[in-house]
């Protein structure tokens, strides 16, 4: 009998992961994360924050994302 499941078909991006449940999230955000995160701040004319945690900063990006209508 063949296994007719096959993960490939069905990709999955960790990038759609929620935050909250990786298992690196609580560690500092990364260079690109601040980066990124601060030339979005300055768009908003909101302030950055250099101690979020790679998680919290991935929530900060999307908002700000949002408000500025830059990425998705």
């Amino acid at each position: 009998m063949t296994d007719t499941h096959n993960p490939k078909r069905e990709p999955f991006s960790n990038a759609e992961k929620d935050p909250d449940d990786w298992t690196t999230g609580d560690e500092p955000m990364t260079g690109a994360q601040a980066s990124y995160l601060k030339t979005l701040s300055e768009e908003a004319g909101e302030p950055f924050d250099e101690s979020l945690t790679k998680g919290d900063a991935s929530k900060r990006i999307d908002a700000l994302q949002e408000k500025t209508g830059r990425g998705k």
